[in-house]
C-alpha cells in the first residue's frame, strides 16, 4: 500500500469519526474500518478497494451463513464471576470415562482417583470461543476441555468495571481467567491455551497466581501472541500510515465508542464492503475456504464498537516478558504465522528465545488467524504438546480437524 492510499485511508476515518452523529454513511464506513482493527490490525486502509461486488457480496454471505457449520459445537455450559462481579460464560467437553459414570469411575477401592487433564482455550481479541472450532472438534472425547468467552465477548457479559469506567487491562482478564479456572477445573493439572489476546491472558495469569502455574500447569500453548512492545507493530503500513494512525487511533475509538448505535447500523449497513480487509488481516492464504472466512467476519462483526474502543488501550500497556519465566521448564508450544500482521511472528520469535525449552513452529503462508486457516498444523502440534505433557496417551487418536483450503489434492 502506498503512503498516499493510508494517509487517505487514515483521514477518511478521522472524518467519520468527526461527523458520526449527523451522517451514518461515514458512520458506518468508520465502523467497518473499526473492523479491521477488530481483526486485530489498525484503521489504516485503503478505502478504495473497499467498494465492489455489493449486492453479489450479500447474497454470498448469506448463503456462507447457511451453510458453514462452523462455531457449531456446544458443551456443558457454566458461568464463573470475576471479581468486579462480571458474569463469563464458559462450556466444557467431558470424555465419557470407560465403564462407567464419571462420579463411579474417580473412587477406586475408597480413594479419589486423580483428576484427569484438562485443556483450558482462551479466545483473542474481538473474538469467542468458537475460534477454536477445528482443534474443539479434533480432541472431543480425546481431553476434558474448558472453552470460555472473555469478558464482554461471545456470550460472557459486558465487563461491570468497565461500565463504572474502569479501563480493561491485560491484568483484569488474566484475573477473569482465574475465576474460570476455579469454577470449571478446580482441581486437576491443565495445559493453558491461548491465541493473541487470549495468550496474554494466559501470561497475565502466570504474572499474579505462580503457585498456580508451578503446582497445576504442565504444558502452556502461546498461539500468535505478545509479551510485548505492540505498539512497535505496523500493521504492514508504510512508516508514515501508521505514525498517522498511532496519534489519531485512540480519539478516534473513544468518540466511535460514545457514538455506538449509530456506528453499529452504519457498520452493519456496509459490512460487506470491507470483508475484503478483515480477510487480508486475519489470512494469507489465497485458497481459504470463504465458508470460514465467513465465520471469522461474523464473530468480528458480533463485537461491538465500543467494546473495540474500550479493549484497545490495553495493548499499548501489555508487557508480560517477566512473566513468561514461570513456564521455565514446562512443556511450551509457541507458534505463529509467518505472515502475521496483527501480533508478527518476530515476537513468537522472541517469546521462544526467553523459554529456550519450548517448540518454536513458524507456519508458512499463515496470517493471525492460523488456527482457522491451517487448523491440521496447529492441532497437530497441540496433540504432541499433550503427548508431551502427559494429558492423552501417545498412541491417542486426534483427527477430525478439518481443512479451510479449497485447493484439491493433486
Amino acid at each position: 500500500m502506498s503512503e498516499s492510499s493510508a494517509e487517505t485511508a487514515v483521514e477518511a476515518v478521522r472524518s467519520a469519526a468527526a461527523t458520526a452523529a449527523g451522517n451514518w454513511r461515514i458512520a458506518g464506513v468508520a465502523g467497518a474500518a473499526i473492523g479491521v482493527v477488530a481483526a486485530g490490525a489498525a484503521a489504516g486502509v485503503a478505502i478504495e478497494r473497499m467498494t465492489v461486488g455489493r449486492g453479489m457480496r450479500r447474497k454470498a454471505r448469506l448463503a456462507l451463513d447457511s451453510a458453514g457449520p462452523y462455531g457449531a459445537l456446544r458443551g456443558t455450559p457454566g458461568k464463573a464471576r470475576a471479581d468486579d462481579g462480571t458474569e463469563l460464560y464458559y462450556e466444557v467437553d467431558d470424555v465419557e470415562p470407560e465403564g462407567g459414570s464419571a462420579p463411579r469411575r474417580r473412587r477406586l477401592f475408597g480413594r479419589k482417583a486423580p483428576a484427569p487433564v484438562t485443556v483450558v482455550f482462551s479466545h483473542g481479541y474481538c473474538l469467542n470461543q468458537d475460534s477454536w472450532h477445528f482443534q474443539r472438534a479434533a480432541l472431543r472425547g480425546v481431553v476434558r476441555t474448558v472453552h470460555w468467552d472473555q469478558r464482554s465477548h461471545g456470550r460472557s457479559a459486558r465487563g461491570m468495571a468497565q461500565a463504572d469506567g474502569t479501563p480493561v487491562s491485560i491484568d483484569q482478564l488474566g484475573r477473569d481467567l482465574k475465576a474460570v479456572i476455579d469454577a470449571a477445573v478446580p482441581e486437576g493439572p491443565m495445559v493453558l491455551v491461548g491465541h493473541s489476546m487470549g495468550g496474554m491472558t494466559v501470561m497475565a495469569l502466570a504474572d499474579q497466581y505462580p503457585e498456580l502455574i508451578r503446582d497445576r500447569v504442565v504444558g502452556v500453548a502461546l498461539v500468535g501472541t505478545s509479551s510485548g512492545r505492540l505498539g512497535e507493530v505496523n500493521f504492514g503500513l508504510p512508516v508514515a500510515g501508521v505514525n498517522a494512525v498511532r496519534r489519531i487511533l485512540p480519539g478516534v475509538l473513544k468518540a466511535l465508542g460514545q457514538q455506538a448505535a449509530l456506528v453499529e447500523r452504519g457498520r452493519r449497513a456496509t459490512a460487506d464492503l470491507f470483508a475484503g480487509i478483515i480477510k487480508r488481516y486475519s489470512f494469507a492464504s489465497r485458497d481459504v475456504d470463504p465458508a470460514v472466512a465467513r465465520f471469522a467476519e461474523r464473530m468480528i462483526e458480533g463485537t461491538p464498537i465500543d467494546v473495540v474502543a474500550e479493549f484497545y488501550p490495553a495493548f499499548t500497556d501489555h508487557d508480560k516478558t517477566k512473566a513468561l519465566a514461570r513456564f521455565a521448564g514446562l512443556p511450551v508450544l509457541v507458534l505463529a504465522g509467518v505472515q502475521d500482521l496483527v501480533t508478527p511472528s518476530e515476537h513468537s520469535e522472541a517469546i521462544a528465545g526467553l523459554l529456550p525449552d519450548a517448540e518454536l513452529v513458524l507456519v508458512p503462508d499463515a496470517g493471525h488467524l492460523v488456527m482457522l486457516e491451517h487448523p491440521e498444523v496447529v492441532t497437530d502440534r497441540l496433540a504432541d504438546l499433550l503427548v508431551r505433557a502427559g494429558a492423552v496417551p501417545a498412541g491417542a487418536t486426534v483427527g477430525g480437524y478439518g481443512s479451510t483450503s479449497t485447493a484439491q489434492p493433486g
